[in-house]
C-alpha cells in the first residue's frame, strides 16, 4: 500500500516512464503496465486543476483515508479537487491514460468502506461540485450539482414549497452524488422510494473521460438505456456523478411524529404494518431498549417514557391535514400491544423525538468502532430476524455488543456490533449476513457493497448477474480505473 506524500510543486527529472510503477492495483489486472510514481502524479494533476486543489500532505489527506465509523483506513498519494465537469473528465482521461486507480468520494459518509482509498487510489472528491439551480416549481425539479450536500438542497428548495424527497439523518455532511452512487434509502423509502426514483437525469463522466449529461428532466423520454438508473447504485464504479435533475415533492403543512413502547420486535413490525395502511404515514423506524439507553446516555437527554420498553416504532405522518386522523385509525386494530405513546406536532417536539432514533449511528461510534452491516428483510421474517440475530453474534464474537435500529416500514435493519476483533470480523460477516440470506433478505439494503461486502455479493446475485456487471463496467470503464476495488468480486 502506498504512503500519502509531500506535496511536489515540480516535475522531478530523471526516471524514464517504463520505471515507473501503477498508482493503485486495479482489480482483477493481472497484466504489468506503466504508471505513474507519487510525485510525478502530483505535479500532473496539478496542471490540471490547480496546485490548491491538489492535495498530497499526509496531514491534509488524512482525512479522505478513513471513513465515517474509523474502520476503514487506507493512504493515497493525492487528493484531487476537481471544481466542474470538465476538470472531473480531464482528471478521469489522464488516469486512464496511465492506469492510476481513482475512487470518487463524497461526504465520505458511507458504511462499508466504498469510498475510501483503501488501495493506494487516487481520492477525487465532489466536494467543489456544489452549484445549486433555480428551482423548476412548475414540473416540481430542480438540478444541483454532485457535491452539494443534502442539507444545502434541503434548503435551498424549501421557499418553493418543495422538498427532496429521501432524508438522512446524515443530511448535513451526504452529498447528492454520492446518495446516487449508492442509491440511498433514508426514512422515507416507503412513501416515495429511494434515490433512484427521485433521480430524473444526470451529468458524469465516464471512466474514459466522455461525459454523459442528460439533465432535461422529461418525465417520459423513452430513448434508449436509463443510463441515470444505472448510475444509480453503481457506487462510482463505472462513472462519476457531476450534476443530478431531482425530481421534488410539495411540502406537507402539517407533521406530526408519535412515538410507541411495545414489548418486542414482533408487535414492532405488527404496529408498523398496521400504520402502512394510512396514507399520510411517511416514515416507520424502529429501535430497543439497549440503542435508547445509549443514545439518552450519550446525549444526556431524558428517557421519552417513565418505565422501560423493550422496543420502540417511531412514526412520521404528514398531510394537507390533521396527519393524526389519517394515522390513529390505522393503529386501532393493534392498540392492545402500545404500551405507552408520545405525539409531537411542533417542530422542536419533533425534532426531540426524531433524536431519539436519529442519533443511534452517533452514540453507537462513540462507544467504540462498530462493525456495521446493513440488510433488508421480507417484512414476515423481520422479526425473527432481529430475535435471532443477537445469538448469531454472540456465538462469533460472545464479548461483543450488538445494537439494532431500521427502518420497519421497509425491512431495513442496520445491525451495529462493538467490540469486536478484527480477527473475528469476516466470521461475523458470514454468519449474520448468512442468516440474512437463509431468510430471504438482501446483504446491503442502501449503503451498497463496498469493500466490506464483496466477497459476499454471490449471496444475493447469481454468476450471471455478476458476469452481467462486469461486461458493463468493462463497457463504461475500459482501463478499469473507477473504483476497481469495490462492489465487484476480485478475479483470480
Amino acid at each position: 500500500m502506498l504512503v500519502c506524500v509531500c506535496n511536489v510543486p515540480t516535475r522531478l527529472p530523471g526516471a524514464p516512464q517504463d520505471s515507473l510503477t501503477r498508482i493503485g492495483p486495479l482489480s482483477g489486472d493481472k497484466r504489468e503496465t506503466p504508471g505513474v510514481d507519487p510525485s510525478t502524479l502530483v505535479f500532473e494533476l496539478q496542471q490540471l486543476v490547480g496546485p490548491e486543489h491538489v492535495l498530497a500532505d499526509a496531514d491534509a489527506v488524512a482525512g479522505y483515508c478513513v471513513d465515517w465509523t474509523g474502520r476503514f483506513r487506507g493512504a493515497t498519494p493525492a487528493v484531487v479537487r476537481p471544481g466542474s465537469t470538465v476538470e472531473v473528465a480531464t482528471v478521469v482521461e489522464w488516469c486512464a491514460r496511465h492506469r492510476v486507480a481513482l475512487v470518487p468520494q463524497g461526504g465520505n459518509t458511507g458504511l462499508v468502506g466504498g469510498g475510501v482509498p483503501l488501495s493506494g487510489e487516487v481520492a477525487l472528491t465532489t466536494s467543489r461540485l456544489r452549484m445549486l439551480g433555480e428551482v423548476d416549481v412548475v414540473a416540481g425539479q430542480v438540478t444541483v450539482g454532485a457535491g452539494a450536500t443534502l442539507e444545502a438542497v434541503q434548503t435551498h428548495v424549501a421557499p418553493s414549497g418543495l422538498e427532496v424527497a429521501v432524508d438522512l439523518g446524515a443530511r448535513g455532511s451526504a452529498t447528492i452524488g454520492g446518495m446516487v452512487a449508492t442509491n440511498a434509502g433514508g426514512t422515507r423509502v416507503l412513501r416515495h422510494g429511494p434515490m433512484r426514483a427521485q433521480v430524473l437525469g444526470v451529468e458524469a463522466v465516464l471512466g474514459d473521460g466522455s461525459v454523459i449529461s442528460h439533465l432535461g428532466g422529461l418525465l417520459k423520454d423513452n430513448t434508449g438505456y436509463d443510463l441515470a438508473g444505472l448510475l444509480c447504485g453503481s457506487e462510482g464504479t463505472l462513472g462519476i456523478v457531476t450534476a443530478v435533475r431531482l425530481r421534488l415533492v410539495p411540502t406537507l403543512p402539517q407533521v406530526a411524529t408519535v412515538l410507541l413502547a411495545l414489548d418486542d420486535a414482533r408487535s414492532a413490525v405488527a404496529v408498523a404494518g398496521a400504520a402502512r395502511s394510512s396514507p399520510a404515514l411517511q416514515a416507520a423506524e424502529l429501535f430497543f431498549a439497549d440503542g435508547l439507553d445509549l443514545v439518552t446516555e450519550h446525549l444526556d437527554l431524558p428517557a421519552p417514557f417513565g418505565a422501560r420498553h423493550a422496543a420502540f416504532v417511531l412514526l412520521e405522518a404528514a398531510s394537507t391535514n390533521d396527519p393524526l386522523d389519517e394515522l390513529l385509525p390505522a393503529l386501532e386494530p393493534v392498540g392492545d400491544l402500545v404500551r405507552d405513546t408520545a405525539v409531537a406536532t411542533s417542530s422542536t417536539a419533533r425534532a426531540e423525538l426524531w433524536r431519539h432514533r436519529e442519533a443511534h449511528t452517533e452514540a453507537i461510534n462513540a462507544r467504540g468502532v462498530p462493525r456495521k452491516l446493513d440488510v433488508t428483510l421480507p417484512l414476515a421474517a423481520l422479526a425473527s430476524f432481529c430475535e435471532e440475530v443477537r445469538d448469531v453474534v454472540r456465538s462469533v464474537a460472545p464479548a461483543a455488543e450488538t445494537f439494532l435500529f431500521g427502518h420497519v416500514g421497509d425491512g431495513n435493519v442496520h445491525v451495529n456490533v462493538v467490540g469486536i476483533d478484527d480477527a473475528a470480523v469476516d466470521a461475523l460477516d458470514d454468519a449474520v449476513l448468512g442468516l440474512v440470506t437463509a431468510r430471504g433478505g438482501s446483504i446491503s439494503a442502501e449503503h451498497g457493497i463496498g469493500t466490506a461486502k464483496r466477497r459476499h455479493l454471490h449471496l444475493g446475485r447469481s454468476d450471471a448477474e455478476i458476469e452481467a456487471f462486469r461486461r458493463i463496467k468493462g463497457a463504461l470503464d475500459p482501463a478499469g480505473i473507477l473504483n476497481p476495488n469495490v462492489l465487484l468480486p476480485a478475479t483470480r
